[in-house]
């Protein structure tokens, strides 16, 4: 098989079948449709034109790293502490993409939350601020 050339290139030029087999698969990711059956009648295609482009057709989101950041903490073993850290994510707007929380060792326990910032209502800076206030959190910073 030959080499596979790649190009960017805008939806708006090309034939909306490419635009509906992303919106099936869409579907599908989701969960908003359980079968690819119900994916691209919700779609407004046919299931043989989106077996025939589903591997070929990709959505580009972008790979801007400045959307997300990463949260560094150590909380205390305490219940309630990690879900008043979330909590006050959740307040500020952010995304939780990822959470990653070792054992606890001398009653800390180190966690790292990645976040989505785009929506913030605040900055990552007073969203800092707002987390050390909680009760439990020995240490946080950005980063790493």
């Amino acid at each position: 098989m030959g080499n596979i050339n790649y190009y960017l290139v805008n939806s708006n030029i090309l034939p909306p079948v490419y635009s509906k087999v992303i919106e099936a698969k869409n579907y599908l990711a989701s969960g908003e449709a359980v079968s690819t059956a119900q994916a691209v009648k919700m779609a407004g295609i046919s299931r043989s034109a989106y077996y025939k482009y589903k591997d070929a057709v990709f959505e580009y989101n972008g790979d801007n790293n400045d959307e997300t950041e990463t949260i560094n903490a150590k909380l205390k073993d305490n219940a309630g502490v990690l879900s008043a850290l979330m909590s006050e994510l959740y307040k500020a707007g952010a995304n939780v993409l990822s959470v990653s929380q070792s054992v606890p060792v001398n009653s800390v326990a180190d966690i790292s939350v990645t976040v989505r910032v785009t929506e913030m209502s605040v900055s990552i800076e007073k969203l800092i601020e707002n987390i050390k206030l909680i009760a439990g959190v020995n240490a946080v910073s950005i980063g790493g």
